[in-house]
């Protein structure tokens, strides 16, 4: 049975993801409004893939996707094959993912409620590269075998408890991949563009374009340690 079939009067128990794209931002600045768009769409086909006979993608929202699970195991298996999808396309800046399973109100094709808002929240913790989920969803990943880190509580935005948080490791991470610091897209080694030694730390490039900016002004760029 489809998860949005029904509208329900009461909460239903449902597991909610929320991905995005991190440095999103960052990209459109360095590559433009059409890139960017292209890149977005290529994220949001690999999120309709990714859920097919799983569960389903409620909205997208700028680069971010919301999705809706039945239960925790499908929405991990859901968030995995997106993630594998994103890491296969170098061109992608790096996808980051918060999970968490609770009550939540269906109204029409959305959903509402606190648990979709700590789902959210939980994304918005995650650096990219990472999903981030509650207890719920990580004890459900570690019943089917997927690595979870306890990174401890913490205080999110508009919440008054601190939330307990736990790193699921649901793919490895990516050899010999890096991050264009000026544009936020994940670039391979093999074929990337440009690379630059800065401070002891070498950088690599999606682009000649991105070398140029980079080296006009490396400090806007790079953080210090």
């Amino acid at each position: 049975m489809d998860v949005n079939d029904a509208e329900t009067a009461a909460p239903t128990e449902r597991t909610f993801a929320f991905v995005d794209l991190a440095g999103f931002t960052a990209l459109t600045e360095a590559h433009g409004d059409e890139t960017a768009v292209d890149v977005v769409e290529r994220f949001v086909d690999s999120a309709r893939a990714a859920v097919a006979g799983r569960g389903n993608l409620v909205k997208t929202i700028g680069d971010a996707v919301m999705l809706v699970f039945a239960n925790p195991e499908s929405a991990l298996l859901a968030a995995r094959d997106l993630l594998e999808r994103c890491a296969a396309v170098t061109s992608l800046p790096a996808p980051r993912a918060g999970l968490h399973h609770g009550p939540a109100l269906s109204r029409g094709d959305d959903w509402f409620g606190a648990t979709v808002n700590l789902a959210a929240r939980v994304a918005g913790q995650a650096f990219g590269g990472q999903t981030l989920a509650t207890t719920q969803v990580a004890s459900a990943a570690h019943q089917i075998g997927v690595p979870v880190i306890d990174l401890g509580c913490f205080q999110l935005r508009n919440l008054t408890d601190p939330v307990e948080l736990f790193q699921v490791e649901l793919i490895p991470p990516p050899e010999a991949v890096s991050i264009d610091p000026v544009c936020r897209m994940q670039v391979a080694h093999a074929t990337a563009a440009g690379r630059l030694r800065h401070a002891e730390t070498d950088l690599w490039f999606c682009s000649l374009a991105c070398v140029k900016t980079f080296v006009a002004d490396p400090a806007r760029y790079v953080q210090p340690a």
